[in-house]
């Protein structure tokens, strides 16, 4: 009697036991964004309870608008951080997991937050600056000064433009240009404070490469240093193979 043949491998079936472990693997990858939206879901839900009267106040005392920064601008600036005037939690944890979670990811939750941090602060004293002036100008109603003002975009802009260097350079021009025209095209066509925020949170984005300088290969850094980096680490890796005499070659430090 022939023996029998062992039976082929097969390939592990993914479990749903699996794909939790991966969810939960990418979700402690980027505690400070999953934390951030955990409380999201929590001031979303005690919004949800309020009547709209009382949810309209109670969201103008934690608005940066004029009114309330130059009362409190601490206060507001953290508060309105913490809610969402729409009430609608579940598309931020789409925004929230594509790209505040890959930033985090990617810079580290120090450098994440300090981006986030600047955009919002930043952005939202910009917009309330020329807000104001046009306030006394008398180009808009002085009641604006108490707008309802709350939410995260400002930071999500933000964000969104530090990831263009994370984009591979053959599309980073490409990326760069679809979120300046997606944050322009309001500004020129219908301009508000808002649009103008968003803009500045986006050029407040950028302008963090600093940040994620350190998180590039050589060949991505702006710079002739980088550059001769890059290339000076390429030249001795060509020169330490070839003085490998031969039938020996062998990667340099082995």
């Amino acid at each position: 009697m022939a023996p029998s043949s062992p039976a082929p491998p097969t390939r592990p079936r993914t479990t749903a036991r699996s794909w939790l472990r991966g969810v939960g693997s990418w979700i402690r990858s980027a505690p400070g964004t999953y934390v951030w939206l955990t409380a999201l879901f929590v001031t979303t839900v005690i919004i949800h309870r309020m009547s709209p009267a009382f949810e309209e106040e109670f969201l103008r005392q934690r608005s940066t608008n004029i009114h309330e920064l130059s009362r409190d601008p601490v206060r507001v600036l953290i508060a309105s951080a913490f809610w969402i005037d729409n009430g609608r939690w579940a598309p931020y944890v789409v925004l929230y997991t594509v790209f505040h979670a890959r930033a985090e990811r990617w810079l580290g939750t120090l450098r994440w937050l300090a981006v986030a941090a600047a955009a919002h602060i930043l952005a939202t004293l910009v917009s309330e600056g020329v807000l104001a002036w046009t306030i006394r100008q008398g180009y808009v109603a002085p009641t604006t000064a108490n707008t309802l003002d709350v939410g995260v975009s400002y930071a999500l802009a933000g964000v969104i433009a530090v990831l263009t260097y994370r984009v591979p350079a053959p599309w980073r021009p490409a990326y760069l240009f679809a979120v300046l025209l997606f944050y322009g095209i309001p500004l020129i066509i219908g301009p508000n404070f808002t649009d103008l925020g968003h803009f500045t949170a986006v050029l407040i984005g950028l302008a963090c490469y600093p940040l994620a300088r350190s998180r590039l290969r050589p060949e991505e850094r702006s710079g002739p240093q980088s550059r001769e980096e890059a290339r000076s680490r390429s030249q001795f890796g060509k020169r330490s193979w070839r003085r490998c005499p031969r039938g020996t070659e062998s990667p340099p430090g082995q």
